[in-house]
C-alpha cells in the first residue's frame, strides 16, 4: 500500500524511529509530514529532510486508519508441526522502510530452520542481512520479524541472527523485486 507524499499534520505527539540510524524520537503535534509508504504495520514518513517510521497504532496521529499487524491465521497442527510456508508468509508481511519491498523478495533472508523442542513447541531459528551493514534499522526489523513469526501456530521461540556474510548486494533480490524498484 502506497501513499501520496501530501502534507498531512500530526494531530498529536507521536514516536517515532529515525531511519536509518534507528534512533527513537518524537514527533510533536503540528509537525508537516508526508506518508512514503505504509506497509506490514507501519508507516514511513517525511519530515524535515528525514526519514521516519510510526508504529500502524499511531496511524491516527497522521489521520490515517490503524494497521493492524499480520497475525498469522491457521490453526495449529495437531502434531506440533510448523508450516514453514506460514512462516515465509509471515516473513514476507516485513517490509525494509525505505524500500517498498519485502525482506524476503529484497533477499535479505538468508535461512529460515525449524527444530523441535523438548517436550513441545518449536524453534525457528532465521539468518537476514541488511542491504547496509552500517543500517542502524537492524533491531527493528528484528524485533519485526520475532513478533510476527512468534504468531505461527506451534512456535514457541525465535531466534533472528543479523549476519553480514555475503554481504547484499541487488542481484539477490527477486526479479520481481527488481523490476518494481528498477535495480537491474
Amino acid at each position: 500500500m502506497y501513499y501520496s507524499n501530501d502534507a498531512v499534520i500530526l494531530s498529536r505527539d507521536c514516536q517515532a524511529i529515525l531511519i536509518p540510524a534507528g534512533d527513537p524520537v518524537t514527533l510533536t503535534a503540528g509537525s508537516v509530514v508526508s506518508v512514503t509508504q505504509a506497509l506490514g504495520g507501519s508507516y514511513t514518513l517525511y519530515a524535515d529532510g528525514n526519514l521516519l517510521r510510526i508504529a500502524g497504532r499511531d496511524a491516527d496521529a497522521i489521520g490515517y486508519d490503524a494497521i493492524p499487524e499480520p497475525v498469522a491465521s491457521q490453526e495449529a497442527a495437531s502434531d506440533g508441526s510448523v508450516d514453514e510456508a506460514l512462516i515465509w508468509a509471515q516473513l514476507r508481511t516485513c517490509y525494509d522502510p525505505e524500500i517498498p519491498v519485502n525482506i524476503v523478495d529484497l533477499g535479505l533472508v538468508y535461512d529460515c530452520g525449524i527444530t523441535p523442542l523438548e517436550g513441545a513447541g518449536n524453534r525457528v531459528d532465521i539468518q537476514m542481512t541488511l542491504t547496509a551493514p552500517g543500517c542502524g534499522m537492524g533491531g527493528v526489523l528484528v524485533e519485526d520479524i520475532r513478533q510476527k513469526i512468534a504468531t505461527v501456530p506451534n512456535v514457541s521461540e525465535v531466534d533472528v541472527a543479523l549476519v553480514f556474510d555475503p554481504p547484499w548486494s541487488y542481484e539477490m533480490m527477486s526479479e520481481a523485486a527488481r523490476l518494481e524498484t528498477g535495480m537491474y
